[in-house]
């Protein structure tokens, strides 16, 4: 009985060992780091439409684009910095301002058309590519749908030296990117899921005189 369940440990052992190998899961240090998308707090950008709204007093209400200097023009206040700022902080803002031309003023801002929202949630693709690409970002693209939507990698593509470029913590980070391995082999190590913001970039490839 010793002996059936040595071999029976012994083959538990080894299923795990085969499992392990075939699973094909990239190391860590090889995957960018996942994240929430939309983790952040909403902050107003240049083009937003946002609404303003003044409670018992409908005529300082109204909806406002922003302004390419990132301003907004309000009644009674002039001009007010909105580009950068939660609807919350702006509201509480205007609150303030208010306060000195009418008693105890209640102000909601609502941001109801989030152009720079789309502009920030692009996802782009460079160098030796096809057509290089700057598109809209969809949950679960990945980096070779980014790729195909490019059209492709040229003849003078470096697919060994691609990367691909995100913003963790304030600062950009980079990973190498096996194209080549990807495209030809199917090896599907580098196929990232992309997050908003994400660049990859296509290095052409060093060529040598003999090749010109």
């Amino acid at each position: 009985m010793g002996i059936l369940s040595q071999f029976r440990n012994g083959l538990l052992v080894l299923a795990a060992l085969l499992l392990t190998a075939c699973s094909g899961i990239p190391s860590s240090d090889k995957m960018p780091p996942a994240s929430e998308l939309e983790a952040d707090p909403y902050e107003i950008g240049v083009g937003d439409t946002i609404t303003v709204h003044v409670w018992r007093n409908p005529e300082l209400g109204q909806a406002i684009v922003v302004r390419p200097d990132g301003y907004i023009s309000l009644p009674l206040m002039g001009d007010v910095k909105a580009e950068g700022k939660e609807p919350e902080a702006l509201a509480s803002e205007i609150t303030a301002g208010l306060s000195e031309y009418i008693r105890t003023p209640e102000v909601t801002v609502m941001v109801t058309n989030p152009v720079s929202k789309e502009f920030r949630n692009r996802v782009r693709i460079t160098g030796q590519v096809t057509s290089p690409q700057s598109v809209a970002f969809q949950p679960g693209m990945t980096v070779l749908d980014l790729v195909l939507m490019a059209g492709g990698l040229t003849d003078f593509a470096a697919d060994g030296r691609a990367t691909l470029s995100r913003m963790v913590n304030g600062e950009y980070k980079t990973w190498e990117l096996d194209l080549g391995a990807m495209l030809r082999d199917g090896d599907m190590t580098y196929n990232h899921a992309l997050q908003p913001g994400d660049v990859i970039s296509v290095p052409r490839k060093q060529l040598f005189r003999g090749e010109l």
